[in-house]
């Protein structure tokens, strides 16, 4: 069994490629910084030059002004120092990507956040195998094992349908999920018009450019109530309860999360309608992607990390946790 690779070093903000004399994910600025994609855990502003996804260097100049770097295809592979690099689809959001790095004879795969539900908004994730395997673990517990997707949807336009008077909010995070709700309900037959909180316009504009058809969006600003009866209005979670929502006509309140497995956090948020959809990994999902890409060890981080650790421990795997710093579902950031 390979030993723990010493040219990858874990630190509580990023992970050190020494070789290549660069930062995957780091919390601080750096010189040089491999990001997964452009969730403010992963991505940040202030960083020397940045190698990631053409569409993640777009997301990342949307949202926090980074105008320096290197866009890179799927599966292309470059070199920095005597590592070779390649980034591979990770499947959380557009242009998410696992970072895969080679040396010494040695591979190790860095996934970033990832899922393995379909999602039409971005490419699937792809299993590499690999030495050293460093897993995210945000729903890293049994208890969490997310419903089928679509028929989640099914449940939110039941309940427009059912209230014809009122209109559904749901809660999601303007980065992916809104994008995969809209996307997700259209494929399951709504077209009618659906209106969006502005601190989403930006980014759905965003995926529009990059081929992800969305449908008619209209702008809630503005609009009168009784003009948005019978209709889906998709928001920040921030605007679920703030004032911008009492405008609303009699809204049926709804949140997109995996964290909507646990009930306290449905009615801490006064979530009349909570919708277990998640773009991240559930439990069976990361235990069966550590089997599929076969790692002589694994590094468990951003998330559940103790329990993942003591499910391969009790399975003769090799696995250790990282204990980085600000890793946190941005759902509830």
């Amino acid at each position: 069994m390979p030993p723990t690779p010493h040219w990858i070093e874990p630190h509580p903000t990023g992970i050190y490629v020494r070789p290549a004399d660069a930062w995957i994910d780091p919390a601080q600025p750096r010189d040089r910084a491999l990001v997964t994609h452009g969730h403010a855990d992963h991505a940040r502003g202030g960083h020397g030059h940045v190698w990631a996804t053409r569409e993640t260097l777009a997301i990342m100049g949307l949202r926090y002004g980074t105008a320096d770097g290197t866009p890179l295809a799927y599966d292309e592979t470059f070199k920095l120092g005597d590592v070779a690099i390649r980034y591979v689809p990770a499947g959380h959001v557009l242009g998410s990507a696992q970072i895969v790095l080679e040396h010494a004879g040695e591979r190790v795969v860095v996934t970033g956040d990832y899922k393995r539900r379909s999602d039409p908004t971005c490419p699937a994730f792809v299993p590499v195998p690999c030495d050293i395997f460093v897993t995210e673990a945000t729903f890293g517990l049994p208890v969490f094992r997310h419903p089928d997707t679509d028929e989640e949807i099914d449940r939110l336009v039941g309940a427009l349908h059912a209230h014809p008077d009122r209109c559904v909010l749901v809660g999601a995070y303007a980065l992916g999920k809104a994008q995969r709700i809209i996307c997700t309900l259209r494929a399951r037959g709504h077209h009618d018009p659906i209106y969006i909180h502005g601190a989403l316009e930006k980014m759905c504009a965003l995926y529009e450019d990059f081929g992800v058809a969305l449908g008619e969006l209209r702008p809630a600003a503005g609009v009168a109530a009784k003009d948005m009866r019978g209709h889906v209005i998709v928001a920040p979670p921030s605007a679920l309860n703030d004032r911008w929502s009492r405008r609303l006509p009699d809204p049926i309140t709804a949140m997109a999360s995996g964290w909507m497995r646990v009930r306290q956090r449905a009615r801490q948020r006064n979530v009349e309608l909570p919708l277990i959809i998640s773009d991240h990994a559930d439990w069976d999902e990361l235990t069966a992607t550590i089997r599929e890409v076969a790692p002589s060890e694994t590094w468990v981080t951003h998330g559940r990390e103790e329990a993942l650790v003591h499910w391969c421990a009790m399975r003769q795997m090799r696995a250790r946790a990282l204990a980085m710093v600000g890793r946190e579902d941005e759902d509830d950031a």
